[in-house]
Order: structure tokens, then C-alpha cells, then sequence
């Protein structure tokens, strides 16, 4: 089987690429980096290690690399005959290689063999995207005869990748947790098995609780941990005061997502207990500064803070959690962090309920508000 893979960056080989060659594909790594894909090329082998106590590795064999640009023909040519396309390379970057797979498809024109497009991309519905920019390139009568053995599979994907010290440009150091979720629903042929991807028929819920715990945990470490003077995600986890915050808002969260997506409550649990593992691996050094950038984006209707609060409320449960991570964002005033400074000023000006109000795009009145800034 063969899958061409765009992106190969960190979570290109330390985590799709990685766990596509596990299962017996021969990977294709495209990317425009002239750098990482000369060392590809180099390299019969690259190495993926755990930042973990065991310090564990796995060597990854069985790949290939092509240019993007300089090598498209080439490119054009393996995506004729590939099983599988999978992207890791930002979302806003989808447009420019669905030219790319738009002419690999047409190479394919008169083959009935079966492709799976997977957009792995921290973005909600990564691959609709992707499937748009390739339709948009194509004729009404091109799509029906160039994507009939075409599925365009959304996916949810997690994993750290911490920065890079390692001595060899392509090993990377990944976190041993990851999780890779696949929606079957729309696939038009039978989906191959492959271990380390979980397939599901329906992504909705298991994007939000990614989004609602590992998200909502990270926001409420980085701002109750930055109030309590740390300087990193791993630091605040050892602070009991932070952490019970932490385990507040998730307990918030954690009702809300067995409530509306039933999942059982003992599993979810045991799902909350890994994240916040996660949190406490000194082996990860997450920058509060880095975690808690974009403060005025995070406190959005449909962001990680505000959205199941607002839910919850809706339904008559009182998020005190969650509130008080939004009352911690409203403190949050890193010099470095345009968003943070602009809060900062619209709170000077109009006062703490007026700004959170006009950032989250409700009444300063509404019940969410007041809890939040009183």
C-alpha cells in the first residue's frame, strides 16, 4: 500500500508518517522544506523518541521524499497509483497543494482503485476543506468522474511534539500519548484497518471532548498557572491550587460531554486522567505564554472556554469552573501578546463585563458574564 503524506514536518514523521509505516505503507513525504527533505532522501531510517523517563524510540523504514515544487511531476505520479493522501501542514496551506492532488487525480482518470483523503490538521473538519479547494478546481462533470472511488475522511488528531533538540535533523521527540480519529461515514469503499487510528462514524463528539478537556485544560493551566506566578504548564500541575482550578473546570466539562454525547462516565474519567498526565510529563515544557497566546480568540463563543459554559447554562447547571478560567483569562497581561494587551485596554475602557461581553459576543447582562467578572 502506498500513502502520500504532505508535511513533513514534526507531526508528519514523528506521528502520521509513523504510523502509516507501522502498518505497512510505503510513505511518500512531500514537502517544500529543501532541508528536511534532502535529509529524508539521505536517511534510510529516521528515529521517533518518547519524551518519557522510559525514553523509548521507534525507527521508522519503508519512506520515501519529494520536493513539492521541483519534483511535482514525480508527485503528480505516486498520487496516480497511492492508496491514501494525508496532510499535516496547517489548514490555511490546503489551497496550495490541491493542485497538486487535482492533477494526481486526473492521472488516475481510468483507475478504479479506491483513495482515502485524510486532512490531519488542527482544524474542525480539516479534510471538508481540502475536498472544497480540489472541487473548486474541477468541472461539474470532472468531480463525478474523477471522484467516484474518491473518500474525503475528516479526522481529529492530538499529540505534543515539544521543541526539537535532537542531534539528527530527521529523528523527532514526540509525547508517547496520541490519538487519531477517523469519520467512516462517508467513505465510498471498505477503509483498511490500520492500528493507532480510530475509526468512527460519527467525529462530532469526539472532537469536542479533545476540544473540551485537553483545550479547556490547557487554557485553565496556562492562566491560573500565569496568575500564580509559573512559568510553565508542567510548573502549575505541581501547584495543588492550580490544579484543583484545572479539575474544576473539567469537572464542568466532563458533565457536559457524558450529558449531551454519552459517553460513560468511567471511561471519560479515565480519558481526563490521561490529559492531565499529560499536563504534568516533565519531559514537555509547554510555555504558559505560548499556551494562553491569543486570550481575545480564546474566550470566542465557539472557543474552549465559552462554548461549554454557555451550554451548560443552558441547560440550568452552573459552570463555576469554567467561569473562573475566563475570570483568569481577564487577568491575563503579557506585555509580548498583542491580543492580551488589546483585552487589557478594552477593559481599562469599558470595564471587566462590558470587554469579556464584547469578546464572546454576548449581553453583559447574561448570567455567564456576571458570573465570570464578579
Amino acid at each position: 500500500m502506498l500513502a502520500v503524506h504532505f508535511g513533513a514536518g514534526n507531526i508528519g514523521r514523528g506521528f502520521i508518517g509513523h504510523i502509516l509505516a507501522d502498518a505497512g505503507f510505503e510513505v511518500v513525504f512531500a514537502d517544500i522544506n529543501n532541508e528536511i527533505i534532502d535529509a529524508l532522501k539521505a536517511a534510510d531510517s529516521y528515529t521517533v523518541h518518547y519524551a518519557e523517563e522510559a525514553k523509548r524510540s521507534f525507527d521508522v523504514t519503508g519512506f520515501r521524499a519529494l520536493h513539492s515544487a521541483d519534483e511535482r511531476e514525480e508527485l503528480v505520479s505516486e498520487i496516480a497509483s497511492a492508496d491514501m493522501i494525508t496532510t499535516a501542514v496547517g489548514a490555511t496551506i490546503l489551497k496550495h497543494i490541491a493542485p497538486t492532488i487535482v492533477d494526481g487525480l486526473r492521472a488516475r482518470r481510468d483507475s478504479a482503485q479506491p483513495l482515502f483523503v485524510i486532512a490531519c490538521e488542527n482544524a474542525v473538519n480539516g479534510t471538508d476543506i481540502l475536498r472544497a479547494e480540489v472541487e473548486a478546481l474541477l468541472s461539474t462533470e470532472e468531480q463525478e468522474e474523477l471522484l467516484r472511488y474518491v473518500s474525503f475522511l475528516n479526522a481529529g488528531v492530538d499529540r505534543i511534539v515539544p521543541i526539537q533538540s535532537l542531534e539528527k535533523k530527521v529523528d523527532v521527540l514526540v509525547e508517547p500519548f496520541h490519538e487519531w480519529t477517523v469519520d467512516v461515514s462517508g467513505a465510498k469503499s471498505e477503509v483498511p484497518s490500520i492500528e493507532g487510528i480510530h475509526f468512527v462514524e460519527e467525529l462530532a463528539p469526539f472532537i469536542e471532548r479533545k476540544l473540551f478537556t485537553v483545550n479547556t485544560g490547557h487554557a485553565a493551566a496556562a492562566y491560573h498557572g500565569y496568575l500564580a506566578g509559573h512559568e510553565t504548564v508542567q510548573q502549575a500541575m505541581q501547584d495543588a491550587k492550580v490544579r484543583a482550578a484545572i479539575e474544576a473546570a473539567l469537572a464542568d466539562t466532563s458533565a457536559l460531554l457524558t450529558l449531551k454525547h454519552g459517553f460513560d462516565a468511567a471511561e471519560h474519567q479515565e480519558y481526563v486522567q490521561t490529559i492531565l498526565s499529560r499536563f504534568e510529563n516533565t519531559h514537555l515544557t509547554d510555555e504558559i505564554t505560548r499556551v494562553a497566546r491569543q486570550p481575545i480568540k480564546k474566550l470566542g463563543s465557539k472557543e474552549r472556554l465559552v462554548s461549554p459554559a454557555l451550554q451548560l447554562v443552558e441547560i440550568g447547571k452552573e459552570p463555576t469552573g469554567l467561569s473562573s478560567v475566563i475570570g483568569a483569562v481577564l487577568h491575563y497581561d503579557v506585555s509580548s501578546d498583542e491580543e492580551a494587551v488589546k483585552l487589557q485596554e478594552m477593559i481599562q475602557a469599558e470595564g471587566k463585563a462590558e470587554a469579556f461581553a464584547s469578546v464572546a459576543g454576548l449581553t453583559v447582562d447574561h448570567k455567564l458574564v456576571k458570573d465570570a467578572t464578579k
